[in-house]
């Protein structure tokens, strides 16, 4: 039995709906005896005056909220070994991609290896704790198969707290997403990109290979490994032609996070995967999705990293293929005609579109006209050789039929990542 504590210090959520196998290992409790370590191996921004904290014990049991998320406070001890500090601030520490739907991310003070780490709590709730313990696995999996040099988040440690699944991270930087955001949207310079996309690229086929599909890939799950940043001039605004000032990681280091939508090629699979603006259009038209899913979704990252835009700002099925067809061409008949019944309202008698006759308003149709080719929407923000390597690689990244989509792992040989350091 452990008896040392992490304190935590701040949460954040996991968007996951998946269900598999019970847990049947043993179950990790860590609510245990205060150890008798001294204080002063904790950090002096978390030196609180409470009694718990100063005797490292769990605080005295609160009930769960409403939807099943464990009460804490500031400074509690999570377990005699971590110290909750604080709720991570999404420019700090990102570690789930749906605030309130999985669970929460605290950021806690290890008393044993004395370093802040990253615990997901998990819903007291038995489908989330089912597919905790999947993502767990996963972890696990990917952990043990890459022997070091991971461009995944690496799990420290599990546990099972008052019924809520804690899984321990490394603690990381902000999302991508997150960095553009705070940069009010203005785009990476093409070079980070490049570098940005190579290091995804060999984390996803690496999961690949191990034949386990993401799903779920996103800029807000692509975190910087480091916070540190640096502040120069550029970037213009396009209303004012007014220059101001941005952020640029010192490192451009990432790991891909949030494995809880992550599947085998070999199971079951649910029928819609990936969020929204990154879902391949396989997904949409029901015709069963595999690895090359993951290929689109990184495309799509890939021009919203050089462009500061999602690339498909859409919420509605229809809309989103009428975007593609103007970005992308026309989708292949063979396509339409084995869409699923779901998806046959979308077309007309033949292989075309229902566009503009089903859009659902104006404003959906003043969206799509917006759109234009994906050459053209590159070349406005990349310029010089790198335009056209990068255009080459997105479409084959964006290729309609999966069959015929480029894999991760010929990706990686693509020019585009060519005579990089």
């Amino acid at each position: 039995m452990h008896t040392h504590l992490y304190r935590v210090r701040k949460v954040l959520p996991d968007d996951m709906t998946e269900k598999e196998h019970v847990r049947k290992r043993r179950r990790l409790a860590w609510d245990v005896p205060p150890s008798e370590q001294p204080e002063e191996d904790v950090p002096a921004p978390v030196m609180l005056r409470n009694e718990a904290f100063r005797r490292h014990v769990s605080p005295l049991r609160r009930e769960d909220d409403r939807e099943g998320h464990y009460v804490f406070s500031f400074g509690d001890n999570l377990t005699p070994r971590c110290i909750h500090i604080k709720f991570l601030p999404r420019w700090v520490k990102r570690i789930a991609s749906c605030v309130g739907t999985f669970g929460r991310v605290l950021e806690c003070w290890d008393r044993q290896t004395r370093e802040y780490v990253a615990i997901k709590v998990v819903r007291s709730i038995r489908k989330y704790r089912e597919a905790a313990m999947i993502e767990i696995d996963v972890l696990q999996n990917l952990a043990k198969n890459e022997g070091g040099g991971s461009r995944c988040v690496q799990i420290r440690n599990w546990f099972d707290y008052r019924n809520h699944i804690c899984i321990v991270f490394e603690k990381l930087g902000p999302s991508l997403f997150d960095f553009l955001k705070r940069n009010k949207y203005c785009p990476f310079p093409v070079d980070l990109v490049r570098e940005f996309g190579r290091q995804l690229l060999e984390s996803v086929a690496y999961m690949h290979d191990l034949s386990l599909i993401h799903t779920d890939l996103k800029p807000e799950n692509i975190l910087l490994v480091s916070s540190e940043y640096v502040k120069l001039p550029g970037c213009k605004r396009k209303a004012t032609d007014e220059t101001h000032f941005r952020c640029l990681p010192k490192s451009s280091a990432i790991k891909l996070i949030d494995f809880g939508s992550t599947a085998f090629d070999n199971q079951n699979h649910s029928s819609i995967v990936s969020t929204r603006h990154y879902r391949a259009p396989e997904v949409i038209l029901g015709l069963g999705w595999t690895y090359p899913c993951d290929l689109w979704s990184i495309g799509c990252i890939l021009v919203e990293l050089c462009s500061g835009e999602a690339l498909f700002q859409t919420h509605e099925n229809l809309e989103h293929l009428a975007m593609m067809e103007r970005v992308l061409g026309p989708l292949p008949e063979h396509m339409v005609r084995k869409a699923d019944c779901g998806a046959e309202k979308y077309f007309r008698r033949g292989s075309r579109l229902n566009w503009p006759e089903g859009a659902i308003s104006r404003e959906s149709i003043r969206a799509v006209n917006k759109m234009d080719h994906l050459k053209n929407l590159v070349s406005q923000h990349v310029v010089g050789a790198s335009r056209f390597l990068l255009i080459d690689l997105l479409h084959g990244l964006l290729k309609f039929d999966p069959s015929e989509r480029i894999t991760a792992r010929d990706a990686l040989n693509h020019p585009f990542f060519e005579n990089m350091s």
